[in-house]
C-alpha cells in the first residue's frame, strides 16, 4: 500500500502511529531526528513522510524546504503541537501536503495518509494524459505541467495551492463550500479543518491577485466558501 516514514522524537507517538499505520497495511519506518529522516528519504524508499515540526537538530520545516529546493516532491504531512504554527506550516512555499495538530486521533492521521497517497497516485496518472490549459481572465493554468501564469508572468505555487487553484478555476463562477474544497483538494471532510482552506486561499491571493485585499479572481462568499471569477452560481456546473 505504501511506505511511510514517521519522524518524531517522542517514542510514544511514534509507537502509536506506527501500530495504526501497520494495521492499515502500510510499511513503516521511523526516524528521531531531521538528519536521520533526510538520509532515509534521499535513499529513495519512502512514499510519504509524517513529519514533526519540532525536532532536535534540523527542524521539520527546514527539512521539508531542503527537499523541495532539491526537487524531492515526496508527500509530507506535518505534525504540529501548537495551533499558531499552522500558518507557518502551510506558508513559506514549503509544499507540505497536510497537517495534524497534536493531540490527534490515530485514525484521523491514517485517513489523511490514505488521502494524500491517493492524490499522489492520481496526479502521477494525470502526467501521462493529454495536455490542456485552463484560462480565466489573465490566469492560465497547465494542470499536467503544474504551471501557472498571470498576465504572462510565471507564478510559483506549492502543490496544495496549485491543486486548489485548479479545482476552482476549472468551474469559473461556481460557489464552492469549504467542505467541498476539503474533499476535492485534501480528500477528506473533517469538522474543524476548514481553516486550512482559508489559509491556502490567503496565500493564493497574495500570489495571483493584483490587490489581494480587493480580489478579482478568488471571491469570498461569507459564511459559505469561495468562488473563482465570473458571476457566482450555486451547485455543480
Amino acid at each position: 500500500m505504501g511506505h511511510v516514514l514517521i519522524v518524531d522524537d517522542e517514542p510514544a507517538i511514534v509507537e502509536l502511529v506506527s501500530w495504526h499505520l501497520k494495521k492499515a497495511g502500510y510499511a513503516v519506518d521511523t526516524a528521531e531526528s531531521g538528519e536521520e529522516a533526510d538520509r532515509k528519504v534521499r535513499e529513495g524508499n519512502v512514499d510519504l513522510v509524517v513529519l514533526d515540526v519540532m525536532l532536535p537538530g534540523m527542524d521539520g520545516l527546514s527539512l521539508c524546504r531542503s527537499w523541495r529546493d532539491d526537487g524531492i516532491g515526496i508527500p509530507v504531512i506535518f505534525l504540529t503541537a501548537r495551533d499558531d504554527e499552522v500558518d507557518r506550516v502551510l506558508g513559506l512555499d514549503l509544499g507540505g501536503d497536510d497537517y495534524v495538530t497534536k493531540p490527534f486521533l490515530p485514525r484521523e492521521l491514517v485517513s489523511r495518509v490514505k488521502a494524500v497517497l491517493r492524490r499522489a497516485a492520481a496526479s502521477s496518472r494525470r502526467q501521462g494524459g493529454a495536455s490542456h490549459e485552463i484560462r480565466v481572465g489573465d490566469v492560465v493554468i497547465w494542470p499536467q505541467e503544474y504551471r501557472v501564469e498571470v498576465a504572462g508572468k510565471p507564478v510559483q505555487l506549492t502543490a496544495r495551492e496549485f491543486t486548489l487553484l485548479t479545482v476552482m478555476a476549472s468551474k469559473p463562477g461556481r460557489v464552492w463550500t469549504r467542505d467541498e474544497l476539503l474533499d476535492r483538494v485534501w480528500g477528506y471532510t473533517y469538522a474543524g479543518d476548514t481553516r486550512i482552506v482559508d489559509v491556502i486561499v490567503s496565500h493564493l491571493r497574495d500570489k495571483i491577485e493584483e490587490n489581494p485585499r480587493k480580489p478579482r479572481y478568488i471571491t469570498t462568499v461569507r459564511g459559505v466558501g469561495y468562488g473563482f471569477g465570473g458571476s457566482l452560481e450555486w451547485g455543480d456546473r
